[in-house]
């Protein structure tokens, strides 16, 4: 009987993949030449929802419609405004996941409603459990979530033995993990990393620069307050970034940025390479030192290291291979395509779990440790809130571990444990990821002797389960960890699940009629509806355009909008006549 089929899925900050398995191979699906989507989803000036390529052409002249990097809200009770609504972190990403469920689905030629989707090593129990839930919300099993360093090494061919670091740094997170692979057996040794460190930050350093250009050598005071200037600017930081790549200088030119007593205002700024290797240097030391760490907790010495893979988009930036040589004293590997492995690996992942020979075997540990808080000592002194760790990181999962506690008293009718995840001797200063209480205590001495006993049982997708038993009775208690950080409820998936669905009619792009966002300036309330349409007629085109020809396009949206904004009519006629030109070949 043949399994059914399952899809594997790297959900990233700044771009997503899908991976199907062809003739027991994983690919990653590509459409219009491209494998990969934006992680961005907005709602168009008609009220459309937009997923991918769109969307992210919509933000720099609409971001109050549009919603970037929502996986670092991911495990957080953030709310984020889109339109005139507001979604969770969970349902913006179900958005995501449905546009890559249907890219798979065009691809295989029927439907499927089982995946494995990666996380950063690094994410938390609640950030695990949520992209769980937006996976349901998005109408699909998640089988298994395995962490990106893992599915990175899992996606790479090697005969023999190996140990191999994998250096994992994205659009908003990172990470690094020590890999051994023998015969087939892909286990992590060790993982560390940093769940707020990524490529949206260099962009910001770049912007940065950008705003500096325009209040100092422009005289343009309040540009942080323009919304719609600052999201140009981060688009503009973003291209420049990733020309610095290959270039050792760059010019960022954006015209129309502002308008001063009349006169129009126009960007042209070089950057340097050099300058934005100055720049990073504090946020790269630091993936530098989590590197010594993971290196430290695998027992693992740098000359016994037989591959550095490279994952992630922002490691194309050429200052990372040479900090990792100049540390570890090997080149970094290249061979595996750092935007696409991870995706690969979760194919693999998928094949295994359809049952499928993958020749891989998969031994994956927890990063962090699990714990609770007790009375105890720090530093020599009495203290409420000792951490006591139950399950140790980078021990293999599954894992289950079980602790002896007592009552403070034999007159004690309840006790509330408090689950940590951290490495802090004080419970303080970890992540309390939730807490439940256990009422009715046997109150004899006998029972106050024996305690109770607390199981962690920590599961393959690194989420954790909770329950205690006390001793003297053998009555199990069993505990729902409460308010953990983003954990929903069955009724808010299911409000959750019918709202993304209705609002979807399985394509990139679906039209919902929405309520009009408030009239606050945005461009689209305030442009003529004859220079709507153009933009309109742009954006359609912007769909199928070659990528030469993409960024004149937005360029000249972009333009048109503001001056059309600003009231500048004869811009807007000369504006509007090039870009007339410009579609008129392409439409």
């Amino acid at each position: 009987m043949e399994s059914d089929p399952v899809i594997g899925i790297d959900l990233g900050t700044t771009n997503s993949e899908v991976a199907i398995l062809q003739d027991g191979i994983p690919e990653v699906v590509l459409e219009d030449g491209d494998a990969r989507l934006p992680s961005c989803v907005g709602v168009d000036e008609s009220g459309t929802v937009i997923v991918g390529r769109q969307a992210r052409n919509q933000w720099a002249i609409a971001p109050e419609r549009t919603v970037l990097s929502i996986k670092r809200l991911m495990g957080s009770d953030e709310r984020v405004s889109m339109g005139s609504e507001q979604y969770s972190p969970q349902e913006i990403s179900a958005f995501i996941l449905k546009a890559l469920k249907a890219r798979a689905e065009r691809a295989l030629g029927h439907e499927v409603e089982k995946a494995v989707i990666t996380v950063p090593a690094y994410f938390t129990d609640a950030q695990r459990q949520a992209t769980r839930e937006a996976g349901e919300i998005a109408g699909l099993e998640v089988v298994r979530i395995i962490n990106e360093p893992t599915a990175a090494a899992l996606g790479y061919e090697n005969e023999g033995l190996s140990t191999i670091l994998v250096y994992d740094l994205g659009g908003g997170t990172f990470d690094v993990s020590v890999v051994s692979i023998e015969d087939g057996v892909v286990e992590v040794l060790a993982s560390t990393g940093d769940n707020h460190l990524g490529g949206d930050d260099f962009d910001k350093i770049i912007a940065g620069r950008l705003n500096d250009h325009i209040t100092n050598e422009l005289g343009i005071e309040g540009a942080h307050e323009d919304r719609v200037l600052q999201a140009r600017l981060r688009r503009a930081a973003e291209t420049a970034k990733i020309k610095l790549s290959d270039q050792p200088y760059v010019m960022v030119e954006e015209d129309h940025i502002a308008t001063v007593a009349g006169e129009a205002r126009h960007l042209s700024c070089e950057l340097s390479r050099s300058d934005f290797e100055d720049d990073l240097e504090e946020l790269l030391a630091r993936t530098m030192k989590a590197v010594t760490t993971a290196l430290n907790d695998a027992n693992v010495r740098p000359s016994q290291l037989d591959r550095i893979l490279l994952v992630g988009g922002s490691t194309h930036i050429p200052y990372i291979a040479r900090l990792l040589s100049e540390r570890l004293g090997q080149e970094p590997h290249g061979e595996v395509d750092p935007d696409l492995c991870v995706a690969l690996g979760a194919g693999v992942q998928a094949g295994i779990e359809m049952g499928q020979d993958m020749r891989a075997v998969l031994v994956d540990i927890t990063p962090y440790t699990f714990g609770t808080s007790s009375v105890g000592e720090l530093y020599g002194m009495p203290y409420a809130h000792e951490f006591i760790p139950i399950i140790r990181r980078n021990t293999k999962l599954p894992a289950t571990r079980t602790e002896a506690f007592f009552a403070m008293s034999e007159v004690q009718e309840a006790i509330e444990i408090r689950v940590y995840q951290g490495e802090d001797r004080d419970a303080l200063k970890n992540v309390k990821i939730g807490s439940f209480r256990i009422d009715g205590l046997n109150r004899t001495e006998e029972a106050y002797d024996q305690g109770l006993l607390f199981t962690y049982h920590l599961d393959l997708d690194g989420m954790l389960k909770v329950h205690a038993v006390e001793r003297a009775t053998g009555r199990e208690i069993r505990g729902v960890i409460e308010n953990a950080m983003g954990h929903a409820t069955g009724e808010d998936l299911a409000a959750s699940k019918a709202r993304v669905h209705e609002l979807w009619n399985g394509s990139e792009t679906v039209g919902i009629p929405v309520p009009d966002a408030p009239d606050d300036g945005a461009i689209p309330q305030a442009v003529p509806a004859e220079i709507q349409d153009t933009l309109a007629r742009a954006k359609r085109t912007l769909e199928h355009a070659p990528e030469e020809d993409r960024d004149e396009i937005q360029s000249l949206v972009e333009q048109l909008s503001a001056a059309s904004t600003e009231g500048r009519n004869e811009d807007v006629a000369t504006i509007r006549r090039n870009l007339d030109e410009v579609l008129f070949f392409l439409e």
